[in-house]
């Protein structure tokens, strides 16, 4: 997803989001370490998504403070 499709959600979407994002990457380690997964670049796509939605509210409670 696009960083301008993440900034027009809600900080609740967007940790909820976050959350969903996280439990996938959790359960791609495990068919990893076993030998399961076979799409592996998800991971790095998962990890990329993550951090943009870390980086929308990091702004967001930045600019909040100023």
């Amino acid at each position: 997803m696009k960083a301008k499709d993440l900034r027009t959600k809600s900080d609740d979407e967007l940790k909820q989001q976050m959350l969903d994002l996280r439990k996938e990457s959790f359960n791609l380690r495990f068919q990893a370490a076993s030998g399961q997964l076979e799409n592996t670049a998800r991971k790095n796509t998962i990890r990329k998504e993550i951090a943009r939605i870390k980086t929308i509210i990091g702004e967001r409670t930045s600019a909040a403070a100023s």
